[in-house]
């Protein structure tokens, strides 16, 4: 009966001990208990594996690094092809690679404006005078700068002159209407003198005066089409001038004031004129 009654205490005990072991293990405020020393924290994974339960990149993710996307290719093609259609919307044309124009207008020429030193005889021939011009260039362009050789030929009552340029453009598109500047410098030769002139003791086709020009300008282009445009150009140029002096004619009989003008013509002269020119033009573009 003792031993009975021992087994019942006993039996007691560990029931009403059972809650209250188990409420000492459990923290107060519902969280379960920390790991021990050594235990990986709560929620923390273990070496070598990912966090919060998110898997691993494998190959080059792994190390911090992105292969190449394809979106990089298609953003650079869609910021050239705005690049192209805004130059078209600016300038309402295309890209020119090439040109090629005629001119005809008026022309003035000065042969002694700032310096005079017997280019010609100034008391039968005229150091100033007047006539029409006409020219032809033809170059090459990039984006707004043209570069080419331009041609033009002067005819003056008394005498022609002729020049060719190496000619810098440098313009400034605005839709259809394109203003321009221009600079350019080269040769240039004075001839076809009338004998009328020259006198009879001198051949006229031995009077050649060559030298240097050095021209600039401004003007527009109205495109009547991406091809075609039509506009008009002024220019002023500095010549410097020279002429070997002449052989005469002892055999042929001349008056006085012949004689005189031969005597000029005879030695050497030299001069810095100037000359302005007013064309219009029309022009191709390709």
């Amino acid at each position: 009966m003792q031993s009975f009654l021992r087994f019942v205490v006993a039996g007691s005990v560990l029931t009403l001990s059972a809650p209250a072991l188990a409420q000492w293990q459990q923290p107060s405020n519902g969280q379960p208990a920390q790991p021990g020393y050594g235990q990986p924290g709560y929620g923390q994974p273990g070496y070598g594996q990912p966090a919060n339960g998110q898997p691993g990149q494998p190959g080059l993710s792994s190390g911090g690094l992105q292969p190449p996307s394809g979106q990089s290719d298609s953003a650079a093609q869609a910021t050239e092809a705005d690049l192209e259609k805004s130059e078209k919307e600016d300038s309402g044309r295309g890209l020119e690679f090439i040109y090629l124009n005629v001119e005809a207008g008026y022309a003035h020429i000065g042969l002694q404006t700032f310096k005079a030193n017997d280019i010609v005889d100034a008391g039968t021939q005229k150091t100033t005078d007047s006539g029409y011009v006409l020219g032809a260039g033809l170059g090459l362009r990039l984006v707004f700068i043209t570069i080419g050789p331009r041609f033009r030929l002067n005819k003056f009552s008394e005498y022609d002159m002729w020049t060719l340029n190496a000619e810098l453009g440098i313009h400034i598109p605005l839709g259809n209407f394109e203003p321009y500047f221009t600079f350019g410098g080269g040769y240039a030769s004075i001839g076809g003198f009338s004998s009328d002139n020259i006198g009879s003791q001198i051949n006229s086709s031995d009077v050649q005066i060559t030298g240097y020009d050095v021209r600039a300008g401004a003007g527009f282009d109205l495109y009547l089409s991406p091809s075609f445009s039509i506009g008009a150009n002024l220019t002023g140029e500095l010549l410097g001038l020279t002429r070997p002096g002449a052989t005469l004619n002892t055999s042929a009989s001349a008056g006085s004031s012949q004689e005189a003008q031969a005597k000029v013509l005879e030695a050497d002269g030299s001069s810095v004129g100037t000359s302005v020119a007013l064309t219009g033009v029309l022009g191709l573009h390709f």
